[in-house]
C-alpha cells in the first residue's frame, strides 16, 4: 500500500482518496507513521550537516516535485513541548524544493528520536547520498564526536568508512574559513586541503595550488619543504617531563598493584601498558579497572 501511494503528488492523492490515511509501521515498541505534514509546522535541524544548497539543483527538484510529487518521505521528529511542530532529521533538500514547488504539505516519517539518533541519521543520509561537500562532511564527523561523545572507531563503524579516511578528512576542520570557502567552491580538492592542513600557512598554499595548478603530489612536496603547523602530528614532540612520567607510572602501579608503563607518542597520543604475571593477577586487574 505504501509504495503505491507515496510516489504520487499530494494534490492528486487528495483528489483520488480525500483525506490521506496514516500508514503505520510497528518497529519494536515505536509506532512510526508516514503522513502529510504542513510545511508551516516544519523547521530545519540546526545540526544538519549540509549547510549549502545548490539553487539550480533545488529548482530542478522543485520542477520534478510539481510533476511527480515527493517520492521519498522526509524524516521528522516532534519538537519538545511543542507537539504540533516538527524538526527535520533527514530530507531538508526535499523540504526546500517542496516550498519552491508551492506545496502546502509534504509526506513525512515521524519518528521518536533523541539528539544523538537524529544526528546519526542526518549524517548517514547525507554521506550515503554523497551530496555533502568535504567541509560539511568533516564538520559533520567532528560534531558527532563532540556532541555524542563518539570515538573515531564509533564513527567509522556508523558511517562505513575507514578510520584513516575520517581522520584525514577531519584535518580540514582546522583550516581557515577562507580556505574552507575555496573547498566549498571546488577551487581546491579535499586531497589538496588535507595536505595543506599541516602547513604553517595554508592560505598561501591554497592560492599557490590555484595559481600554479599544482597536483596533490606537487603540493605534498611543497608542504614538506615548508614550516609545519603546530597542529601537525609530525610537528609535535613528546612533551611530558621524565619525572612526571615516572610519577604517573608509580601512582598507577601502586593503585593497580601491577607494573604500569606510560608510552607517549607524537601529537599527544599514547598508551598505558599494564603487565600481569598470571591469570589470577589478570582477573584482579579486570575487577579493579571495571570499578
Amino acid at each position: 500500500m505504501a509504495s503505491k501511494f507515496l510516489g504520487k503528488g499530494l494534490a492528486e492523492l487528495n483528489e483520488e482518496m480525500g483525506q490521506i490515511p496514516d500508514i503505520s509501521v510497528l518497529t519494536g515498541t515505536e509506532r512510526v507513521v508516514v503522513k502529510p505534514i504542513p510545511l508551516a509546522q516544519i523547521s530545519p535541524n540546526p545540526d544538519q550537516p549540509r549547510k549549502t544548497f545548490n539553487e539550480e539543483e533545488l529548482q530542478e527538484l522543485a520542477k520534478s516535485i510539481k510533476e511527480q510529487g515527493v517520492l521519498v518521505p522526509i524524516i521528522l521528529r516532534s519538537v519538545k513541548n511543542k507537539p504540533y511542530l516538527y524538526e527535520i532529521v533527514a530530507g531538508e533538500r526535499r523540504f526546500r524544493a517542496a516550498q519552491l514547488a508551492g506545496l502546502s504539505e509534504i509526506p513525512a516519517l515521524v519518528k521518536t528520536l533523541d539528539d544523538k539518533n537524529a544526528m546519526e541519521i542526518a549524517l548517514i543520509e547525507n554521506v550515503q547520498r554523497e551530496n555533502l561537500n568535504p567541509v560539511e562532511e568533516a564538520e559533520g564527523y567532528k560534531n558527532l564526536m563532540e556532541k555524542c561523545q563518539y570515538s573515531l572507531q564509533d564513527v567509522s563503524r556508523l558511517i562505513g568508512k575507514s578510520e584513516s579516511y575520517i581522520r584525514n578528512l577531519m584535518r580540514i576542520v582546522s583550516l581557515p574559513e577562507s580556505v574552507k570557502n575555496l573547498i566549498k567552491e571546488g577551487k581546491i580538492s579535499a586531497s589538496h586541503a588535507r595536505t595543506i592542513a599541516v602547513s604553517d600557512n595554508p592560505e598561501q598554499m591554497a592560492h599557490d595550488i590555484i595559481n600554479n595548478k599544482l597536483s596533490v603530489a606537487e603540493t605534498q612536496k611543497r608542504v614538506k619543504n615548508t614550516t609545519r603547523s603546530q597542529n601537525s602530528r609530525s610537528f609535535n614532540k613528546n612533551t611530558l617531563d621524565k619525572a612526571y612520567v615516572a610519577k604517573i607510572e608509580s601512582k598507577l602501579s601502586s593503585k593497580l598493584d601491577s607494573d604500569v608503563k606510560l608510552r607517549e607518542k607524537k601529537g599527544g597520543a599514547g598508551q598505558f601498558i599494564i603487565s600481569f604475571s598470571n591469570r589470577i593477577q589478570m582477573e584482579d586487574l579486570i575487577n579493579k579497572l571495571s570499578k
